[in-house]
């Protein structure tokens, strides 16, 4: 007897140490980026944000790290997708851009182009994508490795990059949308058909139903304080001049314009529900990692402005949007058995002439328009076509097959054009980028930029506007891409299991996430990560 007691105590003991010895991980992580959002949005609309909602949620019961910046320039969505997710900047992991010159192919390349694999889901070529251009893993990737591909990581977002650069090389799946057919898609890089389940979905036609709901605002009118008036020249009218917009007459006919409404969100946190239960995503003890983008509030803001009512309607309902995707957590997953993160790929200027109005600086550069004038000048001067190939991300790039058969001085050219450029209102500076770490630039502006090189896939020339100047197309709405606050500081809450309740004002980086979430998971840091770990935030 005595020695079946003491076998068993030995066998509680050594199930004990085994408990101990487990290492303790979430059931799922779930990335949240929203694509174009300024920090003090926060705070902003902080009053109207629903108590039930997602952000007062993550600010009130999670962590907030309230002076989060991006450390590279240019400020845009590929680029802040991969940076979140890689720990890394684009002079490492080669995301330059949302598209960019390839001095060795000599062509415009987008981000996630690939020629190589096919759509899956529809006829159209937008599924022809997939994670190839970029050189780095991501923390997704990460975890897959440090599981033995037992995770399973699904990315999410109405645009392509927003789902594809966050998931990673190894995801199980990447899912986006398809304008022309308004359902959501993938590309054979990750399977060959569509699963039943994203079938079904795309099935209920949402798009269609949220049309014929149109777009009425939350709250009365007058209750819009943040806002300019309904009707102002400087933004754009995609749906009509004002609220509420009927939307009926796109059913059926114009699937691309649920991207620039704010039931984009909601097309999107649906579906994330969706690919949770039907991918069984936190189901069982092992991790698994969701990223989501939500995509429309860059449409939104692009369109009408950081000022509009479009705009702060927008974020009111991306927060009720927010919070129904955690009570769904909650009840799916369990309260206290997921970490979340939310941040932004980037921020926004001001609408130029919402800050004229304002007797405050801006104004518009139309840089296709400077390029288009100088290459005529340049062809005329030296008898070669097409000298300036692109103006992607602030840079001017060169045709340096054409100069050499030409035998034009490069150098000498490119004083000639930075003597050029400098005479344009708008442009702050511009300079040889051979120069960047020789001229007396800003230490921040230098660092950012240095941060932003990769050689194959960046220019000859960099421009820099003056604060709020936006390198324009039309003579509405605004952009973003540059070093200042407006565009480079972002919001970063955390919340869930793991995490502490709080805030920090110190200084940290959009780099700093992954390497935070890889020592949370006690798992490898991406293979290009700079960040550092947060460790305010962690329990």
């Amino acid at each position: 007897m005595q020695r079946l007691l003491l076998s068993a105590a030995i066998l509680l003991i050594a199930l004990s140490i085994s408990a101990q010895q487990t290492v303790q991980r979430p059931k799922l992580v779930v990335g949240i980026v929203v694509d174009q959002m300024r920090w003090d949005y926060l705070y902003r609309f902080y009053e109207r944000y629903d108590k039930e909602g997602g952000f007062k949620r993550m600010l009130n019961q999670g962590f907030t790290c309230e002076n989060t910046l991006i450390p590279y320039a240019p400020t845009v969505t590929a680029c802040g997708h991969s940076s979140i997710y890689t720990g890394s900047v684009p002079s490492i992991n080669g995301i330059t851009g949302n598209f960019w010159w390839d001095n060795e192919q000599m062509r415009s390349v987008y981000c996630t182009e690939d020629k190589t694999v096919n759509t899956v889901g529809s006829s159209s070529s937008l599924g022809k994508m997939s994670p190839y251009n970029l050189q780095t893993t991501t923390i997704a990737d990460e975890l897959r490795l440090a599981t033995n591909f037992k995770s399973k990581v699904v990315g999410i977002a109405i645009k392509d990059r927003g789902a594809i650069l966050p998931a990673g090389h190894s995801a199980n799946a990447a899912y986006w949308y398809d304008n022309t057919v308004g359902g959501w898609i993938t590309s054979t890089y990750y399977m060959n058909e569509l699963p039943k389940w994203v079938s079904n979905f795309n099935a209920q036609k949402l798009v269609d139903k949220y049309y014929k709901d149109g777009w009425n605002l939350l709250y009365p009118a007058n209750t819009y304080v943040q806002s300019t008036t309904d009707e102002k020249p400087y933004e754009s009218k995609p749906f009509g001049t004002s609220f509420p917009y009927n939307l009926d007459k796109f059913i059926g006919k114009d699937f691309s314009k649920i991207a620039s409404l704010p039931m984009g969100n909601s097309l999107t946190t649906e579906f994330a529900k969706a690919a949770i239960a039907s991918e069984q995503l936190g189901a069982d003890d092992i991790t698994d990692f969701l990223a989501v983008s939500f995509s429309s509030p860059d449409y939104i803001g692009h369109t009408f402005g950081p000022n509009s009512i479009e705009s702060e309607d927008g974020f009111l309902r991306l927060d009720k949007d927010l919070g129904s995707l955690f009570e769904y957590l909650d009840k799916k997953v369990g309260k206290g058995q997921y970490t979340a993160f939310l941040s932004a790929d980037h921020g926004v200027a001001h609408t130029p002439e919402f800050m004229i109005e304002n007797k405050l600086p801006g104004g518009r550069v139309f840089m296709g328009d400077v390029v288009k004038l100088l290459n005529k000048t340049l062809q005329e001067k030296h008898g070669v076509n097409t000298i300036i190939v692109s103006d992607d991300n602030y840079q001017l790039h060169l045709n340096h097959p054409a100069l050499d058969s030409a035998k034009v001085d490069v150098k000498e050219l490119t004083n000639w054009i930075v003597d050029y450029m400098k005479a344009e209102p708008g442009i702050d500076r511009v300079f040889a980028i051979a120069d960047l770490n020789i001229i007396p630039l800003n230490s921040t502006i230098r660092t950012m930029l240095n941060n932003g090189y990769y050689p194959k896939r960046n220019g000859d020339i960099q421009v820099i506007l003056k604060p709020n100047y936006i390198d324009a197309y039309s003579k509405t709405g605004t952009t973003h891409g540059l070093w200042n606050p407006y565009d480079a500081h972002i919001p970063l809450l955390w919340y869930g299991w793991g995490i502490k309740e709080g805030k920090t004002n110190r200084e940290t980086y959009m780099t700093d996430i992954a390497a935070t979430i890889a020592a949370l998971l006690k798992i490898q840091m991406p293979n290009g990560n700079v960040g550092h770990v947060i460790s305010e935030v962690l329990k």
